[in-house]
């Protein structure tokens, strides 16, 4: 945690290498659920399915798909509240979902936050993917504020990657596997993701 803490604070983004094990990603795995629906982008009325930017499965996160997947979200309440301690961040709830990306799919670049909205703060992409290589693509790229590549990142089994929402437009590369995550975002008090109807 204090490696997080000191990250976010200096560069605003963090990589942590084996935040689980592999036998509890294997755990995960096995309570992923099967009913996928496409993902969408845009928030409300413009919620539209745009299989030129992103074309992934999502499926969201509840503690009652099973132990694994709650012990993962108790981490996240946790990273929430150290957060918070250290870095005044003022981050209210988290939500998150699974993300499928068949082989050939991608998302192309963006911000996790909405013009005119300071809703979401803090992004976690959690990684699934058991013996991974780098042809099997499917890395987040992470851009700076002057679009510069600043970080490629391998979709390696067991990985966190945690970065400022508003600060890092990012993209997820082609994927030439079946690849899996957990997407999830701490938010500010506000209105929720599920309740605006918005699968990012």
């Amino acid at each position: 945690m204090d490696a997080l803490i000191d990250a976010l604070f200096t560069q605003g983004y963090y990589i942590w290498d084996d935040f689980l094990t592999s036998q509890q990603v294997q755990n995960i795995n096995a309570e992923m659920p099967s009913n996928w629906q496409a993902a969408k982008i845009g928030r409300n009325e413009d919620l539209l399915q745009q299989t030129s930017i992103r074309s992934d499965d999502i499926q969201w996160l509840s503690p009652a798909m099973g132990p694994s997947i709650e012990h993962y979200l108790a981490l996240m309440e946790e990273i929430r509240l150290t957060v918070n301690r250290h870095l005044y961040l003022g981050l209210f709830e988290y939500e998150a979902h699974f993300a499928k990306y068949s082989a050939g799919d991608f998302y192309k670049k963006h911000l996790d936050s909405f013009n005119g909205s300071t809703n979401r703060r803090l992004t976690t992409v959690f990684y699934l993917n058991q013996d991974w290589v780098p042809q099997d693509g499917g890395e987040l790229m992470m851009y700076d504020q002057n679009d510069q590549p600043l970080q490629k990142v391998a979709p390696i089994g067991g990985r966190l990657v945690v970065f400022l929402s508003e600060t890092f437009p990012h993209e997820v590369l082609v994927s030439y596997r079946e690849r899996y995550s957990i997407a999830g975002w701490f938010r500010v008090n506000g209105v929720t993701e599920q309740q605006l109807d918005i699968s990012r």
